[in-house]
């Protein structure tokens, strides 16, 4: 429990809490700025390259053009948020006199993010609030544990997914007009046979599309094997798609809009799914553990085999074969299809989630939710549209985590205190709490257990 708060305000100059390592503001607020600046643009540098090269698309002029104003644009948006957010503690502190508990943080930051947020792309808006409300949600219910206002529930993260995704997978199957990212998620998911488009397509016509494809791939299985009689590899691949056609000769329901048996759409599917992640998982902790692994060889088995590296696959390739196996005994048992069959499946799929019950995944679901079902309400005129509702919702969502920062550390997750202490080249752990002890949240103590923890230092000196 903390402290009662025993002051609202402290009288300081700005050296000693915003900047003790320089008595200049615009000095403070120059180096800060230029830090930030170097650092926004490493991150959107790689962000912007990577996503141009999953295009998978020759580039055009148009193309790089595009690409290079997007990454000084962002660039631009999130180093002006750095700058601003000293220039703005300093500002409000000449002009009040003294610091109060808003302004030591919570006011620059909101005003800070408010300036900075109409530099970045109008399409990126929305994404930037969805990632920091997703933090900030978290950052709210931790503050109120330390508070001692109510405690964790078991697996709430579960709950939360589970109620999300069957809500997302409602509108996945009723709507026609799909523009969201969340939806490709599903259609990779779930299968694009779950999808409205699908629903309306006419079974005969899938059916006398399997038919042909069956009878081809058996021709082809019987002259390759006449020709590698004696391949061990060609026996193993002709023993598999004799499998996988087995598969799909079983049977299925008239309803079910899947081009094969039910068999074959459950399992086929999700198992691709789960080989996907183990082959994605394993690859991405060899390239970020590429340097430790070139000192140290003996740790690739080690790394190739970690029980950690089948959580993710098992809640992905289950929930997809989970989803469609309820969805299609529903489908056989009342013999007809129905978007509403999504809520039932998306639950008790939602079950594999505690293979790999990751809070950042189900905050971000539950945020996804709440802006679909708000849009949806304003395409029916039930609520107002509020154009800066997204822009307002961020600035109150960065302005409190940028006070946790400061006031409240140890309710911050460890990688976002990591993210602005990279951003602001440590000056976030050099700021002063000294001062703030005296609103009673034993501010200075908190903040050397978070830096023993994240493996950071206040240790630092600056030019600037």
């Amino acid at each position: 429990m903390p402290a009662r708060l025993s002051k609202f305000s402290f009288d300081a100059p700005c050296m000693d809490y915003a900047h003790p390592w320089t008595d200049s503001c615009v000095s403070a607020t120059t180096g800060l700025g230029l830090h930030s600046l170097q650092e926004s643009f490493r991150i959107y540098a790689t962000v912007y390259i990577i996503a141009f090269l999953m295009r998978r698309k020759k580039p055009t002029k148009e193309d790089v053009k595009k690409t290079i104003l997007g990454i000084l644009q962002s660039t631009a948006f999130l180093s002006w948020s750095g700058f601003s957010y000293s220039l703005f503690i300093c500002l409000l502190r000449r002009t009040l006199g003294r610091f109060y508990m808003p302004t030591v943080s919570f006011l620059p930051s909101f005003l800070s993010s408010l300036s900075a947020i109409v530099i970045e792309r109008a399409s990126r808006r929305t994404l930037l609030c969805l990632y920091v409300s997703n933090v900030a949600t978290e950052t709210l219910f931790r503050m109120g544990v330390w508070r001692g206002y109510y405690s964790p529930i078991p697996r709430g993260q579960v709950y939360i997914f589970a109620v999300s995704v069957a809500v997302l997978l409602y509108f996945f199957r009723s709507k026609t007009n799909k523009q969201d990212q969340i939806y490709k998620i599903f259609r990779m998911i779930v299968g694009k046979y779950e999808d409205t488009e699908y629903l309306t397509k006419k079974d005969s016509e899938i059916s006398r599309n399997t038919a042909s494809g069956g009878e081809m791939s058996d021709r082809s299985i019987r002259r390759s094997s006449a020709r590698h009689k004696f391949n061990i590899l060609w026996k193993s691949f002709e023993a598999y798609k004799y499998i996988i056609n087995s598969l799909k000769a079983q049977s299925k329901d008239v309803s079910c809009p899947h081009p094969h048996s039910c068999a074959h759409y459950i399992l086929a599917d999700s198992a691709k799914i789960f080989s996907y992640c183990v082959g994605g998982q394993i690859a991405l902790k060899l390239i970020l553990q590429f340097n430790r692994l070139l000192q140290k060889p003996k740790l690739l088995k080690s790394t190739i085999f970690q029980k950690g590296n089948l959580n993710f696959a098992v809640f992905l390739g289950g929930f997809a074969g989970l989803y469609r196996l309820v969805s299609c005994m529903l489908r056989r048992t009342f013999h007809e299809d129905s978007h509403l069959y999504a809520i039932p499946a998306g639950l008790i799929a939602s079950v594999t989630f505690l293979a790999y019950p990751d809070t950042t995944i189900a905050l971000y679901f539950m945020w996804k939710t709440l802006q679909l079902l708000w849009n949806d309400a304003v395409e029916n005129e039930k609520v107002p549209d509020v154009k800066w509702f997204s822009i307002l919702l961020y600035c109150f969502s960065t302005a409190l985590l940028f006070h946790t920062a400061i006031l409240e550390p140890q309710n911050l997750r460890s990688s976002y205190w990591r993210f602005l202490y990279t951003q602001s080249g440590g000056r976030i752990a050099v700021m002063s709490r000294t001062q703030l002890d005296v609103f009673g949240l034993e501010t200075s103590k908190h903040l050397q257990a978070v830096l023993r923890k994240t493996k950071t230092t206040d240790q630092l000196t600056f030019s600037f």
